[in-house]
């Protein structure tokens, strides 16, 4: 009881920092061309330096890709699930999606929440993705996710 206490009062405290995501997502026109669409599923436990974990999807000139995420962030607490979609821009050819994508967001989940991100990735591939999550997780973080083609 008191660890829930503890962490509904510091998403209360941090409830300013769910606007980060928002401010950070650039207006559609500066994104780039839309390429694809995505769907994600994973999970996030963190204690400071937290660690994320999942699978998803692409749909990319007719056809999906599965792909599973691995990657962690800095500065978060707590644990959620996250479920997200959206959409991919700048993908040109499909083996430039897999690698490793950056990302800095902010997060509060206390029992279920929303957001959305931008991840990019060093081929210039960004991913717009709005997210749903259940948990209890309070992030102020730099993330890093990579994200590999699994087979059929």
């Amino acid at each position: 009881m008191h660890i829930s206490r503890r962490l509904l009062a510091l998403a209360i405290a941090a409830a300013p920092l769910a606007s980060l995501p928002c401010a950070a997502m650039a207006e559609e026109s500066t994104l780039g061309t839309p390429s694809g669409t995505v769907t994600m599923k994973f999970k996030s436990l963190d204690i400071g330096v937290g660690h994320t974990w999942g699978t998803g999807k692409l749909v990319y000139g007719h056809h999906t890709y599965r792909f599973k995420i691995e990657g962690g962030s800095l500065a978060a607490v707590g644990y959620a699930n996250i479920k997200g979609t959206g959409t991919v821009y700048n993908l040109h050819s499909v083996k430039d999606f897999e690698g490793s994508y950056a990302a800095v967001n902010g997060d509060v989940t206390a029992g279920t929440g929303i957001g959305a991100v931008l991840l990019n990735n060093p081929a210039g591939v960004r991913i717009r993705l709005d997210t749903s999550s259940s948990g209890g997780r309070l992030a102020a973080a730099a993330q890093g996710m990579k994200i590999t083609f699994t087979k059929k």
